[in-house]
């Protein structure tokens, strides 16, 4: 999706957009609410993310505007007002969902996920990474064009690990999402498993995708990163 933030620190919204694009997405980032708001008159976004807080329009009034010039694109709040009164005026003026800051990547990136399948209609039904290509309807897995067997518990360990390219996931976050157990330190689960799955995704070529980061879990990342 192509998504628009409006977001007035630098650095929050430079972190955001940098989540986005690693997760697929294109990523526009405006400081200024003004100006955020003239983007989004003249560009095609799919989604805007949108804080309330901002120089020479507040995020109300971005939004107030936004819908009486007929522009119904998707808007997310994402603010650190969190009382009651203030989520309800942001969802009445027309946002979709309203995230208390601060919050967790994971967090925001579920949201737009939800976002996307509200817009579309269905679910993303892919992962890509690099040459790597995850079919989630037909469950079929491919590198370089080459056709991978998984089982399905590497599958979901795989999925896991695109859905979060290039940032570590946790031996407890495995657990918890593949397996749906707590975390047991005296468990090799997921060494086993990583290992097949390794054999399968990067022993035949020559750039290795699964990487095992010390003392914290797992990552599959670009030999860039």
């Amino acid at each position: 999706m192509k998504i628009l933030v409006v977001e007035d620190e630098q650095k929050l919204g430079g972190f955001i957009c940098a989540g986005l694009v690693q997760a697929g997405h294109v990523c526009d980032h405006l400081t200024d609410g003004a100006k955020g708001l003239e983007a989004a008159m003249v560009n095609t976004y799919d989604l805007i993310l949108l804080d309330l807080m901002l120089p020479s329009m507040n995020g109300f009034d971005f939004l107030d505007n936004l819908r009486r010039f007929g522009q119904e694109t998707p808007v997310i709040i994402l603010s650190a007002l969190a009382d009651t009164e203030t989520v309800i005026k942001g969802l009445d003026l027309g946002a979709i969902d309203y995230l208390r800051k601060p919050f967790e990547l994971d967090e925001l990136l579920a949201r737009v996920r939800t976002a996307q399948r509200r817009t579309t209609g269905q679910p993303a039904s892919k992962l890509t990474f690099e040459d790597l290509e995850m079919d989630l309807l037909s469950r079929e897995v491919s590198r370089d064009g080459r056709k991978i067997p998984l089982s399905n518990r590497e599958f979901s360990l795989l999925e896991l690990l695109v859905s979060n390219a290039n940032r570590v996931v946790t031996k407890a976050r495995i657990l918890e999402k593949v397996w749906d157990m707590n975390f047991d330190p005296g468990s090799n689960v997921i060494e086993v498993h990583l290992y097949q799955l390794r054999r399968k995704i990067d022993k035949d070529f020559d750039v290795p995708l699964i990487h095992t980061v010390i003392g914290s879990g797992y990552m599959i990342k670009a030999p860039s990163k």
